[in-house]
């Protein structure tokens, strides 16, 4: 599949504290207090802004990454702030860029969700993004009342009716419910508030939400998931797709199969953006972006490569040979899709499990590019033009400087090439995604009867 017409590529920063390698703390340029620095992340949103990238996202987990052999004590993932908390705080020293967060439906309930993205929509303007996940993490369920994980099947179960819910939560007020009319002492329109009356097999919710319609119809929603019944979410429900692969083969396969399942549930292509992860070490010389890469990965205690892989493919690989080939693995019940790329990349790449705690110490499988900037917007402009992705989410291996250099080098490279914005096309996430605005119930159903009588 290749573009009929050009277009602007999607361009979103994802942060992570110091950086997404494992090992980004301990880089002389990185703040090892990252994780409780807000002016960290205010410079971060405000430098990614400045550069008109549609979103910054967060990921999170609802559980702590340690463990009883002390390896995560050597990681700066044990610790992180709770992202919709600073998101709100960001939205207060941003005004175009969208805010995204991660949010299990797996341990927590559909009000709750429904409430707090609502709330920062309205804090923002209209800039919020919800990423819908069901939890990968087994170690959340203890700290929600369980002794194991829910099963995959029953996550993707459960997170189905909870999107719907949220949905039809986000729907208790039409756009124009409040009238605040000081006068006649009518504060809102009692027929524009819908209850909601939701009975399913996971939930129970009466509502109305008790805050207003969203400044961009409802919030974005963003989804993750890669198999078979996180494509099927996606579809039914998502705007925009993060996901990660390795070729254009692959990216292409993954953006024709998820687009054409659209159809299916009344939508089209344009409805729905796919942006995969890219981890760009970038230099204004080939040897110079080799360099930083290999410096980097020097800093990985080989412990904390292996632990890492070991979480990601949900199998403990202690004891195995390090140089020696991936052994054959049982299906995980954590993140399935995560899991099946992995295997796939070290069967394809004759990897040993060294090799692969070390692909997987920077991105955990995304896409990774070491170059200069002409280099990586040449990778980045064929898989956009070759119908495998329209943007894609930037992974700084280390933070600030990997953000800094990809602004620096590459976005003026994708402008010249025509393939980036120089200035925001609107106010909210929706509007700058180029996503549909979605209008209440109520009023398609008052169109489509007036189109009936004409």
């Amino acid at each position: 599949m290749t573009r009929s017409t050009p277009q602007h590529m999607k361009l979103g920063a994802f942060l992570m504290t110091d950086g997404h390698h494992i090992a980004a703390w301990r880089h002389p340029s990185a703040p090892a207090d990252a994780h409780v620095r807000f002016d960290h992340f205010r410079n971060l949103a405000q430098k990614a802004e400045a550069a008109k990238f549609d979103s910054i996202f967060f990921a999170d987990s609802v559980a702590a990454s340690v463990d009883g052999d002390g390896v995560f004590s050597h990681t700066s993932r044990g610790a992180h702030f709770e992202p919709v908390t600073l998101l709100s705080a960001l939205a207060a020293v941003t005004s175009h860029i969208g805010l995204i967060a991660t949010q299990t439906t797996t341990y927590n309930e559909p009000y709750h969700i429904a409430r707090k993205f609502a709330s920062l929509d309205q804090i923002s303007g209209g800039r919020a993004g919800w990423n819908l996940v069901t939890s990968a993490n087994s170690r959340e369920a203890f700290n929600f009342n369980r002794d194991e994980h829910l099963l995959h099947a029953d996550r993707y179960d459960r997170a189905r009716e909870f999107a719907q819910v949220v949905l039809g939560l986000w729907d208790s007020w039409e756009d124009d419910a409040f009238l605040r009319d000081k006068d006649r002492g009518l504060f809102s329109d009692p027929g524009k508030v819908h209850v909601l009356n939701h009975e399913g097999v996971h939930f129970k919710v009466r509502g109305p939400l008790n805050v207003a319609r969203s400044p961009q119809g409802r919030p974005v929603i963003v989804q993750a998931g890669s198999s078979e019944d996180g494509k099927e979410l996606a579809a039914a429900t998502a705007d925009v797709v993060f996901t990660a692969q390795q070729t254009l083969r692959d990216a292409q396969a993954f953006y024709a199969d998820l687009k054409g399942r659209l159809r299916t549930y009344g939508r089209q292509p344009e409805d729905l953006k796919i942006m995969p992860g890219v981890l760009p070490y970038v230099g204004r010389t080939e040897q110079e972006a080799r360099d930083k890469f290999e410096r980097i990965q020097s800093l990985v205690l080989p412990k904390v490569g292996l632990a890492q892989l070991s979480n990601l493919l949900g199998v403990d690989l202690t004891g195995y040979d390090i140089d020696g080939p991936l052994p054959d693995l049982p299906l995980t019940n954590n993140n399935r899709s995560r899991q099946q790329l992995l295997i796939a990349q070290a069967r394809r790449d004759n990897l040993t499990v060294r090799d692969l705690y070390l692909f997987v110490t920077g991105g955990r499988g995304h896409w990774q590019l070491v170059g200069t900037a002409e280099q990586i917007a040449d990778e980045l402009e064929e898989r956009f033009v070759k119908g495998g992705a329209d943007g894609f989410n930037v992974m700084g291996p280390v933070l600030p400087a990997g953000l800094d250099d990809f602004i620096e080098l590459v976005v003026p490279e994708l402008r010249r090439r025509g393939l980036f914005r120089s200035e925001y096309e609107g106010r909210t996430l929706r509007e700058n995604l180029g996503l549909p605005y979605p209008h209440h119930p109520a009023a398609r159903q008052q169109r489509e009867a007036q189109l009936a009588l004409t």
